[in-house]
C-alpha cells in the first residue's frame, strides 16, 4: 500500500516522517529504495533533534548519495524552502507524481551491481553503528526543592515523573531532610546526551507550570558519565 508524505517542509509533514520511521531503516522495505530518494528529495534539509528517526534515516539516505555523486559542491541556493514555501511545496510535489509515473526518469541504482549495493549497505552500516557509539548516556542525581514544608511531596515527585520525553528515564528516589520540618526530593535519573539537555529540562518543564506549583528549584547534585 501506498504511503503519502504532504508539507515535509513543516513540522506536520515532518510528524507523520517521523512516525513512520519508527522502528525503520528506509521508507519502504529493508534497503534504499527510488521512494527514500523521493522523499529525500521533498525534506529541505536534515530534521531537527524532535524528530531522531528521522534524522537518522536522512544521513542514511544522504551518505548514500553522496557515495553516488562524490563531484565537489560549489553552492546552490535554494529560496522559499522554509515552512513558508508553499508554492515551492507544489512543483516538488508534481516531480515525485512525475517519478511514479516514469521510474526510470529516477535510476539511481539502475547501473549498480550486486557488490556495490552490498558495499554501499556495508558503509550505511558502519557509519550509522559509529553515531551510535557517540551517543552516551549519563546518571545525574537531582535535588528537588519544595516551596515549604507544607507542599505535598507525593504530589511534588508525581508532578516530576510525569516530565517524560525521548531519551529521559527516571530512577530511584527518597526525601532528604534540610530543615523546619522541610524536605526535599533527591532523584536519579538517566539520560542520552544527545537528546536530553539538563538545564533544559530543569528551566523550561520542571521549574515551570503547571509543575512549579510544587517546585520551587532543581540542583543538579551529580553528573557522570555512563
Amino acid at each position: 500500500m501506498a504511503v503519502t508524505f504532504a508539507d515535509l517542509h513543516t513540522a506536520d509533514g515532518l510528524k507523520a516522517l517521523e512516525q513512520h520511521l519508527a522502528g525503520k531503516t528506509y521508507v519502504s522495505g529493508d534497503a534504499i529504495s527510488k521512494d527514500d530518494i523521493k522523499v529525500f528529495a521533498a525534506v529541505p534539509s536534515k530534521p531537527g533533534a524532535e524528530f531522531p528517526n528521522a534524522a537518522r534515516w536522512y544521513d542514511t539516505i544522504a551518505a548514500v548519495v553522496a557515495a553516488r555523486f562524490p563531484g565537489k559542491a560549489t553552492g546552490v541556493n535554494l529560496p522559499g524552502a522554509g515552512a513558508a514555501s508553499t508554492a515551492a511545496a507544489a512543483p516538488a510535489a508534481e516531480a515525485a507524481k512525475d517519478a511514479d509515473d516514469d521510474d526510470d526518469d529516477l535510476d539511481l541504482f539502475g547501473d549498480e551491481t550486486e557488490e556495490d549495493k552490498k558495499a554501499a549497505e556495508e558503509r550505511v552500516a558502519t557509519k550509522a553503528s559509529s553515531k551510535k557509539k557517540e551517543s552516551g548516556k549519563s546518571s545525574v542525581l537531582l535535588d528537588v526543592k519544595p516551596w515549604d514544608d507544607e507542599t505535598d511531596m507525593k504530589k511534588l515527585e508525581e508532578a516530576v515523573r510525569s516530565v517524560q520525553m525521548e531519551g529521559l528515564t527516571w530512577g530511584a528516589s527518597k526525601l532528604v531532610p534540610v530543615g523546619y520540618g522541610i524536605k526535599k526530593l533527591q532523584v536519579m535519573m538517566t539520560i542520552v546526551d544527545d537528546l536530553v539537555s539538563v538545564d533544559t529540562l530543569i528551566e523550561e518543564r520542571l521549574t515551570e507550570e503547571p509543575i512549579n506549583e510544587y517546585v520551587q528549584s532543581c540542583d543538579i547534585v551529580a553528573f557522570n558519565k555512563i
